[in-house]
C-alpha cells in the first residue's frame, strides 16, 4: 500500500462525505502522546548513559591520577619495603626525612653502609639548586637507599609508609634552614619546622609499634645568650631569628609529645656542619664559589669591630652523633597513642668546641684554593646572625660517645677537594 500523506489524512474517504474528525484527533493524541512517552524515555537513558560515562571518566582520571603521582602502588611499596630492609643483626629500621639534603644524605649512608634498612623522604624543593639534590638522590639510590619524594605534612604520605613498614627509628632531618631567609619567608619556616614537625609527630604517637625519634634542633636557640661555652642548661629564650623561634618552638612541642604520648625524643643541637655535598647558602660554600669565580666576598664583623666566629664542626663528626644518638635511644612507652610509662627525653649540643673566626676560615680557603679572595668588610646587619657560637659537648661525650676529630684545616681541605671535582673545574675554571 502506497504511504499516505499528511494531507491525505484529512481528505474524506468517499467524494461528499468526510471522515469523522474527533476519532482521528483521537488517534493522533495517542499517537503523539506515546511518542513524547518514547522521547522522554529516551532522554532518559541519554542522560543515564552521560552520567555513566562521566562516572568511569572521573574514575579513570583518579586513577591516572594516583598511578602518576610521586607515591603509591605496588611498584612504589617494594621500593620502599626492599630498602627498609636489614641487613645486620639487631639492626633498625630508619625513616630519614630530608634524605636529600646535606645531613641527611651523609646519615643516611652512614646507616645503610652498617646494615640497617633506610627509607628516605624529601619533598626536593627549591630553597637552593635542586639539582644538587638530585644528585645527592642519585648517590644514594647507588646505594639501594630509596628515597620517597613528598612533603612531611603529608598525613597520608606518613600514615603509608609506617604501614608498609614498622619503622624503629626515624630521624627527622627535614627543615626550612637559613636564618636570612627567614625575613624574606617567613611562612616556609613555620610550614615546614613547626606543622611538618607536627604532622609526623602525629604519625610517630599513632604508629604501632611507636619508633623513637632523633630529630635537628639547632645552636641557633641560644640566640643572644652572651654565656659560652653554650650548654644545653643554658637559657633558650632569646631567639635572634624566626629560624631559631621556629627551631626553640619544636623542642617545647616535642618535650609536650614525649610527655603527653611516651615518645622516645632526642633533639641535636647542630653548630654551623660543613663538608662536602653541603649547602650552598652556606658562607664557606658561597665563599669558595665566588672566589674561584674571581668576585667579591662580603664578610660581616660583630659590634666595636670584632670578627664574627663559629664553631666550624664537620659532616662526618655530626654523622657520629646521629648515629650514636639513635644507638642510645631508648623504646618509646606509648601505643595506639597512649603512654604507658615514662619516655625518654633528651637534648645535646654537637659542635667541634673549638670556634674560628671568620676571616680565619677565609684565609683557609685561600690556601687550598691557591686564589687570593677580594673582600668587602661590612658591620652585620639585623638580620637575625649572631656574632658567634661555641659548643659544650660535655653531654654528648659522656652519653653518646661523641667526640669531633676533623679540624677546620682538614675538614676545608676535603670540602675544596670535593667541590672542584663535583663542578669539574678545569685549570680554575668550571665546565658544569
Amino acid at each position: 500500500m502506497p504511504p499516505v500523506s499528511e494531507q491525505e489524512l484529512f481528505l474524506p474517504s468517499t467524494p461528499g462525505k468526510f471522515k469523522d474528525k474527533s476519532h482521528s484527533m483521537h488517534r493522533q493524541f495517542h499517537r503523539c502522546f506515546a511518542s513524547t512517552s518514547t522521547l522522554f524515555l529516551w532522554a532518559l537513558f541519554l542522560v543515564a548513559l552521560t552520567a555513566a560515562y562521566l562516572s568511569f571518566q572521573s574514575f579513570v582520571d583518579s586513577g591516572s591520577k594516583y598511578f602518576s603521582s610521586a607515591w603509591g602502588g605496588i611498584h612504589w611499596e617494594k621500593q620502599v619495603r626492599d630498602s627498609a630492609q636489614i641487613h645486620r643483626q639487631n639492626g633498625f629500621s630508619v625513616l630519614v626525612t630530608g634524605a636529600a639534603g646535606f645531613v641527611g644524605s651523609h646519615v643516611s649512608l652512614a646507616l645503610k653502609k652498617r646494615g640497617d634498612g633506610v627509607v628516605g623522604l624529601d619533598n626536593f624543593n627549591n630553597y637552593y639548586d635542586p639539582s644538587l639534590k638530585k644528585a645527592r638522590k642519585h648517590l644514594l639510590n647507588s646505594h639501594n637507599v630509596f628515597i620517597v619524594e613528598g612533603d612531611v605534612n603529608d598525613a597520608r604520605l606518613l600514615a603509608k609508609l609506617f604501614e608498609i613498614v614498622a619503622f624503629t627509628h626515624v630521624m627527622h632531618l627535614a627543615a626550612q634552614a637559613g636564618v636570612r631567609y627567614a625575613m624574606e619567608n617567613p611562612h616556609s619556616y613555620v610550614h615546614s619546622n613547626i606543622a611538618g614537625l607536627v604532622t609526623l609527630l602525629e604519625a610517630c604517637k599513632s604508629a604501632d609499634p611507636q619508633p623513637s625519634i632523633v630529630w635537628a634542633s639547632s645552636s641557633s636557640v641560644y640566640g643572644l645568650n652572651e654565656k659560652v661555652p653554650f650548654s644545653e642548661s643554658d637559657r633558650t629564650d632569646q631567639p635572634a631569628s624566626l629560624y631559631a623561634a621556629t627551631k626553640k618552638a619544636g623542642e617545647e612541642i616535642t618535650h609536650t609529645y614525649n610527655h603527653i604520648y611516651g615518645l622516645s625524643i632526642t633533639g641535636l643541637r647542630f653548630f654551623t656542619v660543613y663538608g662536602p655535598w653541603g649547602r650552598p647558602d652556606m658562607a664557606y660554600f658561597s665563599f669558595t664559589r665566588n672566589i674561584l669565580q674571581g668576585k667579591p666576598i662580603t664578610i660581616y664583623r660583630g659590634k666595636n669591630r670584632v670578627d664574627l666566629a663559629r664553631d666550624f664542626t664537620y659532616i662526618d663528626d655530626i654523622v657520629k652523633g646521629c648515629v650514636g644518638s639513635l644507638d642510645t635511644a631508648k623504646r618509646s612507652t606509648g601505643s595506639g597513642g597512649k603512654k604507658r610509662g615514662p619516655a625518654q627525653y633528651r637534648i645535646f649540643n654537637l659542635g667541634n668546641t673549638s670556634p674560628i673566626t671568620v676571616p680565619m676560615m677565609v684565609g683557609i680557603l685561600e690556601k687550598h684554593l691557591k686564589v687570593k679572595a677580594k673582600k668587602n668588610v661590612v658591620d652585620m646587619p639585623g638580620n637575625g646572625d649572631v656574632p658567634f657560637t661555641h659548643a659544650n659537648i660535655s653531654s654528648a661525650r659522656r652519653e653518646l660517645g661523641y667526640k669531633p676529630t676533623t679540624d677546620l684545616q682538614t675538614g676545608l681541605k676535603k670540602f675544596v677537594k670535593w667541590y672542584l671535582s663535583y663542578y669539574e673545574y678545569n685549570h680554575g675554571k668550571s665546565v658544569k
